[in-house]
């Protein structure tokens, strides 16, 4: 294969995680000359069907990491929450490892995150550092404040707003931080791929699209429908957090773009990123296909895009919970330029995510009409309810 020197033709690519992120790994890494295996703690995880080896395991147990891992050229993670000292050893044995384990150690604690990005001059948010349940002395901002969890959140858990003092009660109690809650305009993602021998690539800036009425995130779309110079300010900054992480692979900058035009890094996540689906159909070289190039040594993918792409997730129904069945694709399906993507997960549970739709098209708005249109003739509910 040859651009990555000591990398052998075949090589073998060992993926921590087998979630619905490592089944489109995979399926981007199978048009390439090499071997995938797996380990995840499920053994019906997405990826179970589709390595050429699976190993159920704790991700976070030394020993089994570096057992699974030790027979493999390159060490690749879709989740964060693995064992930072086995991927420091798989290192030390000569392993290409994405991302690089000091750049996750810092990540992995969202407090120590914050203290990071605080400490290069990059904006974020005003914060504190708390090790139990906050009280009101622990509050500098007023309310609302959020907390959040230092370890272990993902998906929006281990997040809360709380809107009054009588929140404080009822928050978590293990080790998190409070931060000061942005006057947000729009909230933002982008994309960042980065190579151990110094190549870069990054894609357009992913806009969030909120459901009118409700705080909860319905849709993306890329290009985000900011004015080019916030898209190229947002860009920079998140070229800016990579190198000061020094990573290598994946990187997903979450911004908020404040009522001021002010850009504010919230949090950043070292591997594939909902906020990054769209590219699969909506750019030449998607996030997947980018992070198996950097995984093998080879040379970056194009970012360019193809038209305007927006994503939706597909949850599980309200008191569905039990064997998956997908209702109304065939409606989706006769959509131009929309397309599905079925994670595989055998039980559905209320607010799961089971799979996505993308959709690619000439503007912004049509991408988001055609996804709304598209995702209102789906449900995922469960065979015996």
């Amino acid at each position: 294969m040859g651009y990555f020197r000591g990398m052998k033709a075949n090589p073998i690519v060992a993926l921590l995680g087998g979630g619905q992120l490592g089944r489109m790994l995979i399926q981007a890494g199978l048009s390439y000359p090499a071997r995938w295996w797996v380990m995840d703690p499920d053994p019906h995880a997405p990826c179970s069907n589709l390595a050429e080896r699976f190993v159920c395991g704790s991700l976070s147990d030394h020993n089994a990491v570096v057992a699974f891992a030790e027979g493999a050229d390159a060490v690749v993670i879709e989740i964060e929450h693995v064992s930072i000292t086995a991927l420091e050893a798989l290192k030390r044995m000569g392993k290409r490892v994405l991302p690089n384990p000091s750049a996750l150690e810092v990540i992995q604690d969202k407090g120590l995150q914050k203290t990071f990005l605080f400490d290069k001059g990059i904006p974020t948010s005003p914060f504190v550092l708390i090790e139990k349940q906050p009280s009101i002395h622990d509050n500098p901002f007023g309310f609302p404040v959020v907390h959040k969890l230092r370890k272990g959140g993902y998906d929006g858990r281990g997040v809360n707003v709380l809107s009054a003092p009588e929140a404080l009660a009822t928050t978590f109690s293990e080790p998190g931080i409070l931060e000061q809650a942005v006057a947000i305009d729009k909230e933002l993602s982008v994309l960042v791929a980065r190579w151990p021998e110094g190549q870069e690539a990054v894609y357009d800036v992913v806009e969030c699209v909120f459901r009118e009425g409700a705080n909860l995130v319905e849709l993306l779309v890329a290009p985000a429908r900011v004015e080019s110079t916030v898209e190229a300010q947002a860009k920079e900054l998140a070229l800016r957090v990579a190198r000061a992480f020094a990573i290598e692979g994946l990187l997903a900058v979450e911004l908020f773009l404040d009522t001021e035009g002010r850009l504010w890094v919230n949090e950043v996540a070292p591997r594939p990123h909902n906020s990054g689906h769209h590219t699969i159909e909506a750019n030449r070289s998607s996030q997947f296909d980018q992070l198996v190039r950097c995984a093998l040594g080879l040379p970056p993918g194009s970012t360019e895009a193809l038209g305007s792409g927006a994503m939706a997730n597909l949850l599980g129904a309200e008191g569905h919970s039990g064997p998956a069945q997908l209702l109304g694709e065939e409606n989706m399906l006769a959509m131009p330029g929309v397309y599905l993507h079925w994670y595989g997960k055998s039980e559905t549970r209320p607010n799961r995510k089971m799979g996505h739709i993308t959709v690619v098209s000439s503007t912004a708005e049509q991408s988001l009409s055609l996804a709304r249109e598209a995702l209102a003739s789906m449900r995922v509910v469960a065979l015996n309810p």
